[in-house]
């Protein structure tokens, strides 16, 4: 068993094989796929609190500003 090592995009569950390995492939070949974790999505709150937006002259509330009515 020999292997050949190739990146292709997967359309409809369709692996395509490059021209230039056609003509190494028997009828029955072992397919092992490996992908690149995809980002998980961590929301907007979460993604703030470790890359927080940085505005100069910026003067956080007081907590007589919060609680004024």
């Amino acid at each position: 068993m020999h292997a050949i090592e190739f990146q292709t995009t997967i359309h409809e569950g369709i692996i395509e094989v490059p021209k230039q390995y056609l003509h190494q492939l028997s009828t029955h070949a072992r397919v092992i796929v490996l992908m690149e974790e995809a980002p998980q999505n961590t929301g907007v709150v979460r993604e703030l609190l470790r890359h927080p937006f940085k505005r100069p002259h910026f003067t956080p509330l007081t907590r007589e500003d919060i609680y004024e009515r």
